[in-house]
């Protein structure tokens, strides 16, 4: 079986599995008691907050961990609505948005927040006049922009964004998801106030997340109770899966230091190259500078995607249509929409992602089995499948 859906989940680092190991097992102890066992879990803990906060160039007591990156952008954003409330307050953010973000703010607008969402380029990237325009033309308010789109893997101009939104005095948040531990992200460099982290985009399990906010910024508890974290998050920590995250954490700031990601733009550029060269109707989606290293978003003229998804998963091959959320909803992308693709180039796309784990045989192997499933449906759909390759932009 060939994984190339990467942006959907990582499969969990055996390094980060063995350093899990002995928090399900003899230190299982729970690190709010008193005694010396749970002092070992607390230092555990303390340990992986530090290496988090390390890969965002943050501060230890900025990081929250969390359950997921969905629960990180909801703890954010309805403490930030919380904190400004809907008479004055305008929310900003971008039309292509993860649902985690997009529907915490429809929610907001049904109650009577004003919502601004922003539109992007042809390239999938903010339009940074329109987010000036509406930061410009609010009395109070926040803005959330992610700082990499999980279908197309283009990267947004977010530290161009983070400096209107902080002349204006707009509180900012970034969905950083599909950014940590594939790019370098700093903190310190793009001083943003809040950003959600999800461990299993990186190699760590699923179920845990984190979230930073930056020393002396407001807010507002989701989850209340026991006053773990600090009290910004109450319940009994996760620990294995702190640990875990810790653990993914350190490995891909070694990985990103000694540029082992290179390998990994390197295998998608290489099917990239070969599609384009060897079947004809490709249009390869997005900016082709400002993006992630592991994903590659194209479409196949003549083809629909959930045919070749189909197709694919019977050869072996394992990719998918879009965002996972998305799955099995017989609808055009939004993100491919803001873009201005037409709903037919929408339909006929793949999203292939790649981690350190893609190997260039695998990558070769998937090329030949995508050439015939697009061979096939083309045949069985009447497409013609003639056309030049097109990079989108």
């Amino acid at each position: 079986m060939i994984y190339l859906d990467n942006h959907a989940t990582t499969a969990v680092h055996p390094e980060v599995v063995e350093a899990m190991r002995p928090f399900f097992t003899e230190h299982f102890h729970n690190p709010s008691s008193g005694y010396r066992a749970s002092r070992v879990v607390r230092k555990a803990i303390a340990e992986a907050r530090g290496e988090v906060a390390e890969l965002i160039g943050a501060r230890e007591e900025e990081i929250v961990f969390t359950g997921c990156g969905t629960e990180s952008n909801n703890m954010v954003l309805k403490s930030l609505a919380r904190v400004f409330g809907r008479k004055t307050s305008r929310v900003i953010t971008g039309e292509i948005e993860h649902s985690a973000v997009l529907r915490p703010c429809q929610a907001m607008e049904d109650v009577g927040f004003e919502v601004h969402r922003c539109g992007v380029d042809a390239e999938g990237r903010l339009r940074v006049d329109q987010f000036r325009e509406a930061c410009e033309g609010s009395e109070t308010g926040f803005a959330s922009v992610m700082w990499a789109n999980n279908e197309t893997g283009v990267i947004q101009p977010i530290a161009e964004a983070c400096e209107i939104a902080r002349e204006n005095r707009i509180a900012f948040h970034t969905d950083a998801i599909q950014a940590v531990g594939k790019i370098p992200v700093d903190v310190r460099e793009v001083p943003v106030d809040f950003l959600s982290i999800s461990g299993h985009k990186f190699h760590a399990p699923k179920g845990i997340g984190a979230l930073y906010l930056r020393e002396g910024v407001r807010f507002e508890p989701l989850i209340r109770g026991g006053g773990q974290e600090e009290g910004r998050r109450s319940g009994t920590e996760n620990v294995p899966y702190i640990v875990g995250l810790g653990k993914a954490a350190g490995l891909m700031r070694a990985a990103m230091a000694k540029d082992q990601h290179a390998g990994i733009t390197a295998n998608r550029d290489h099917l990239e190259k070969r599609l384009s060269e060897e079947v004809e109707g490709v249009t390869l989606n997005g900016s082709r500078e400002h993006r992630v290293p592991t994903c590659a978003h194209v479409s196949f003229e003549g083809c629909e995607g959930a045919g070749l998804l189909i197709l694919l998963d019977e050869s072996g091959v394992q990719i998918s249509t879009g965002s996972a959320c998305m799955t099995g909803k017989q609808q055009p992308s939004h993100v491919q929409k803001a873009m201005g693709i037409s709903d037919e180039q929408a339909k006929s796309s793949l999203r292939i992602s790649f981690s350190s784990f893609t190997t260039r045989t695998e990558t070769d192997e998937a090329v030949g089995k995508i050439k015939k499933a697009v061979s096939k449906l083309r045949q069985v759909q009447g497409g013609s499948g003639v056309g030049p390759v097109v990079v989108y932009s």
